[in-house]
């Protein structure tokens, strides 16, 4: 595995979703996954007064995914990313968006492997951390694993080792990004196969990973695991992946209380300087997914939070609110067993 990055577990770049304050909740859950932001165009680099480039270094490690197809203005986004201390530029070949493909990059890049080759090697001539390609296993027609295999020969000769391939083609047209990233059947084998094919590569699998066996399973398969919709739906399974997946018996699972506690302290500190309290909170509304009271703790944030002047009073409620469903269903189990044992 390369020496600046380790991706046996990591956590999908999610646009509009894996933003800052949803990295800053899932590294208070996991200190070794590998988070990656959400997409950034090259443009929004080049010529945006924002800088998005900016992260909290709480964050790290992570990755930045660029989407562009020019090969000079990867390499200047790669080389100023860099000075940022991000551990790796990871070249969006995924996307299937209309936005994205008027643009001329994401997933319509897989249609010429070797304008994908010239771009990652520019990037690599620019920068000393890894870059690394996110992949679908096809497109449109060109879907069979020979096109596949071609892709990654072609884009491995420049130099680039790490392979994040999403187990599903991608329609082009005829499908929504939503749907696309459930309509087209996944096809694991054809990342297994690819790992076999090249040995000598770091192959990460996506797409449709929905637990932690799941992950231990394909990792006899390939090198790594990317987990999107069911980190951001049920983001309390990262607790388990420091010492599930890592090894780490000293890592020891993070209570949803002392997530909690954090989310408060560093909501507090956001809405101080003037930020939407909303912004933090969607992001946490999985949290408690399956325990009693999940429901209600998603409907006191999705309501109060996006209301004018909301603060961390909101937070407090939703959490007094899981505290008492846990006592009410104590208290339950308690009655339960009790009139159990008088039926004896």
């Amino acid at each position: 595995m390369n020496k600046y990055t380790d991706n046996t577990f990591c956590t999908a770049p999610m646009l509009d979703l894996s933003d800052d304050h949803c990295r800053f909740f899932w590294r208070l859950l996991t200190k070794k996954s590998m988070l990656y932001t959400e997409m950034v165009t090259t443009g929004a680099v080049i010529y945006s007064k924002k800088d998005y480039l900016l992260f909290n270094e709480s964050e790290s490690p992570l990755a930045l995914q660029l989407g562009g197809s020019n090969p000079g203005d990867l390499a200047f986004c790669a080389k100023k990313a860099e000075k940022y201390n991000y551990q790796e530029i990871n070249l969006n070949v995924g996307c299937p968006s209309d936005r994205v493909q008027n643009g001329g990059f994401g997933a319509s890049l897989m249609a010429n492997p070797q304008l994908v080759a010239d771009c990652v090697k520019s990037m690599m001539d620019a920068v000393s951390i890894p870059v690394s390609v996110k992949c679908r296993i096809g497109i449109d027609e060109l879907d069979s694993y020979e096109y596949l295999q071609n892709f990654i020969e072609t884009v491995s000769a420049c130099g680039c080792d790490l392979f994040i391939i999403h187990a599903r083609k991608a329609w082009l047209q005829g499908l929504s990004p939503r749907e696309n990233r459930d309509i087209p059947p996944l096809k694991y084998e054809s990342v297994y196969q690819i790992k076999k094919d090249f040995p000598q590569l770091n192959i990460v699998i996506n797409g449709g990973i929905d637990s932690i066996d799941a992950c231990k399973e394909h990792l006899k398969h390939v090198d790594g695991v990317m987990l999107g919709r069911t980190v951001y739906d049920q983001p309390y399974i990262l607790a388990d992946v420091d010492r599930e997946i890592y090894g780490d018996e000293n890592a020891s699972a993070v209570t949803r209380e002392e997530v909690m506690e954090q989310i408060i302290r560093y909501a507090e500190e956001y809405v101080s300087k003037g930020g939407k309290l909303s912004n933090i909170t969607r992001h946490i509304l999985g949290l408690y997914f399956g325990c009693p009271g999940a429901r209600t703790f998603r409907r006191i944030l999705s309501q109060d939070a996006i209301l004018k002047g909301a603060g961390v009073e909101c937070i407090k409620k939703a959490l007094n609110s899981m505290h008492q469903a846990a006592a009410d269903n104590e208290e339950h189990e308690r009655m339960y067993l009790a009139n159990l044992q008088k039926s004896e």
